[in-house]
């Protein structure tokens, strides 16, 4: 059963599409990484799963039952944006609040269990406007774990903390997701982050998915190979396939030969010169989780030195162990 699916879900606000037509599946048990550049719909779809922005258009499923608009499972827990939290009671006391409008047995007690995973346990007697900015966005997390959820909506949990507070709010919310079988929809713009935590990915760009994919095909995609482009790309390829037959050969869509396993730049130039084949570009492919990002999100390549049009092909962004010239040759 999918935790989270939406059917052409849609928001417009006058004439703008803010999303649309954004069919989601998350599955249970998951941690989804939501990514997107702001303004490009995260904040706006997360509202719609929690019942507080009515959608345009399109259906919502939570935790296999269909929402109506504007209504909410009670399975689920969400911090989205700033927490709202009231800065004249204390930390306690704001959880508490949460706790007995949902109904919570023993609500003292829960509210204490959720601060002491959050590491605020300490400071649960003191006025929420004493705590600093990461104490408020923890806060915020205890607020959403109050009722023990099975399914967590996090916009962006990582603001305000400092590299320890972040370390421990990943390792919280991971625990979490092991112990209670919890699924976790998280956005966050630190994607270094989210690799450490991240099952599968939603890549939202313009209102628009544009992508959905498990940690495993980005550590695909994000793995160095060697580009190789040939004056004869498929004589090329078998003469490769012969010199070097423990290794991994694929033509990509630009003709550019993608090798991977024991091959180097220097040996696959050497075995194609001597077979009369010219070398017109080689160089190893060095992508990481940022540049696959950024691309999806549709950021202006040219600061990365990369061709737009070519995305998300190899580029020549990262050249430190290439080659490009003709008849191949050593490293430039």
């Amino acid at each position: 059963m999918d935790a989270i699916r939406t059917s052409d879900l849609t928001k417009t606000y006058g004439a703008k599409r803010a999303v649309d037509n954004v069919s989601l599946h998350v599955g249970a048990g998951e941690i989804y990484g939501f990514v997107g550049r702001n303004g490009a719909g995260k904040s706006t779809v997360m509202k719609m799963l929690a019942g507080l922005v009515l959608p345009t258009a399109g259906e919502i499923e939570v935790l296999g039952e269909r929402q109506a608009p504007g209504s909410t499972s009670r399975r689920l827990g969400a911090l989205i944006e700033n927490p709202g939290v009231h800065p004249g009671l204390s930390g306690l006391d704001n959880v508490m609040v949460r706790a007995l409008a949902l109904g919570v047995p023993q609500a003292r007690v829960a509210s204490m269990d959720a601060l002491e995973i959050v590491g605020l346990a300490p400071v649960a007697k003191k006025l929420v406007k004493t705590y600093s900015l990461g104490m408020k966005q923890r806060l915020g997390l205890a607020l959403a774990l109050v009722g023990s959820p099975d399914l967590l909506l996090l916009d962006e949990p990582f603001n305000g903390l400092d590299p320890q507070a972040v370390r421990e709010v990943r390792t919280t919310i991971v625990n979490l997701a092991r112990a209670r079988s919890l699924t976790v929809f998280v956005s966050s713009h630190v994607l270094d982050q989210l690799e450490r935590m991240v099952t599968r990915y939603g890549v939202i760009r313009d209102g628009h998915l544009v992508r959905e994919m498990s940690a495993a095909e980005v550590d695909a995609e994000c793995a160095d190979y060697l580009s190789i482009r040939a004056a004869t790309p498929q004589l090329a390829l078998a003469k490769l396939q012969e010199a070097f037959p423990t290794a991994r050969f694929s033509v990509m869509e630009d003709d550019a030969i993608r090798a991977e396993g024991e091959v180097s730049a220097e040996d696959a130039g050497r075995a194609l010169s001597e077979a009369g084949i010219p070398v017109t570009e080689l160089f190893v492919h060095e992508r990481d989780i940022e540049e696959l990002f950024v691309g999806l999100m549709g950021a202006d390549l040219a600061m990365l030195g990369c061709d737009s049009a070519a995305w998300p092909q190899a580029t020549n962004a990262n050249r430190p162990r290439g080659f490009a010239g003709k008849g191949g040759g050593q490293d430039a």
